[in-house]
């Protein structure tokens, strides 16, 4: 009886947070003799792709190097098509892996398509309902769901969100978060931010980047933490400040000069995981920080509308404040002022895996190369 070939997996990652949640994946294929793994980096965030893959030992087989500054999403979305596409003609893989809701993401799943490659969806099935919140993720994450073969769906709410669009219940796959399995990997290690913060003072740590709250939702945002910051001498604020010119213009013109308050360049990955341990509580418009906070038992206020990550709203970890002055403010000083408040939204609840994600979807895929 002759041997199986390995299963040929080209894993796509284009941006920090993919890299993060596809890292653990990218490591366990290459551990599996079942699978011959190889890795395509878009760079559609260069700099913050590359430390974290570093960070994880992977280095890319096929690098697009499709950034350019400011992009725009027609641009990048046609780039993105026609170099991933040569890439598959090239690679000729058995099937694609990408995680997520960029255009990545969204050109992956279609070059496939095109292709007739079948593609797996890594963290499948999340939905706001809303295609204007987040923009363009919920597009991106609609298209990608339905061009792929499989579906490694993070949560139970996420499987149904698929099935009521239809999915075949036997094309969904319920792993958990593969953020989490990143996440617990470098955590023990308790690292250094690499950035000054008085020690005796609570931490507030933000982050606030997303293309919906350019422009004055982004202002609100500033304008509530610079509140907190004059109000609250006893507190600290981090804010590493994405380099987009919507962002880091903004940021700088209503932050800048306001002491109590730290811009600084985005962190890496490590340090990045040491300052949600170290913050007291965490002010975000991030999708990976409202699952990995919590975990670290970190209290999170959404500076969005809308959420596709509802299982930590309902637990009553995260909750969402919108970009909005009033808001944000209120809360935030809620929980700075109530310790009760406080240790309700603190309690370590992780709703979004056990940090075996990536096992469970290598185990799906092990199964396809065996019927296959």
């Amino acid at each position: 009886m002759s041997e199986i070939p390995p299963l040929r997996v080209l894993s796509i990652v284009g941006t920090r947070p993919e890299a993060i949640k596809m890292a653990p994946v990218i490591q366990a294929l290459a551990g599996d003799p079942a699978f011959a793994s190889r890795v395509l980096a878009t760079a559609q965030h260069r700099q913050m792709l590359d430390q974290v893959l570093a960070l994880f030992g992977i280095r890319p087989d096929l690098d697009l190097d499709i950034m350019r500054p400011n992009q725009a999403l027609t641009a990048l979305t046609a780039r993105l098509l026609l170099a991933l596409d040569e890439a598959l003609g090239a690679e000729n893989p058995d099937l694609v892996l990408a995680q997520g809701d960029t255009t990545t993401v969204m050109t992956a799943a279609l070059a496939c398509f095109y292709r007739k490659i079948p593609f797996g969806h890594v963290e499948a099935g999340l939905r706001t309902g809303d295609l204007d919140n987040p923009f363009p993720e919920e597009m991106n994450r609609v298209v990608a769901g339905r061009l792929a073969r499989w579906h490694f769906a993070p949560t139970a709410s996420a499987r149904d969100n698929l099935l009521r669009e239809g999915v075949a219940p036997a094309a969904i796959h319920v792993t958990g978060n593969t953020v989490i399995d990143a996440l617990l990997s470098v955590a023990d290690r308790r690292p250094a931010i690499g950035v000054p913060i008085d020690p005796a003072k609570r931490l507030i740590l933000v982050t606030a980047h997303r293309r919906e709250n350019f422009g004055e939702p982004l202002r609100e945002i500033c304008r509530a933490i610079r509140r907190l910051a004059e109000t609250n001498p006893d507190v600290a604020v981090l804010y590493p400040v994405h380099p987009n010119p919507n962002v880091k213009g903004v940021a700088e013109a209503l932050l800048g000069d306001c002491p109590g308050i730290t811009l600084c360049p985005p962190l890496d990955y490590l340090p990045f995981v040491g300052a949600m341990q170290r913050a007291y509580l965490i002010l975000s418009d991030s999708g990976g920080v409202q699952e990995e906070a919590p975990a670290l038992g970190k209290p999170v206020l959404v500076l969005r509308q809308e959420t596709e990550r509802p299982e930590a709203v309902a637990a009553g970890v995260v909750k969402l404040v919108g970009p909005v002055y009033e808001r944000i403010v209120a809360q935030a000083q809620r929980l700075l002022d109530d310790p009760g408040y406080y240790s309700s939204m603190a309690r370590g609840v992780s709703p979004y895996g056990d940090g075996h994600a990536a096992g469970r979807i290598v185990a799906v895929l092990r199964g396809h190369r065996v019927a296959g």
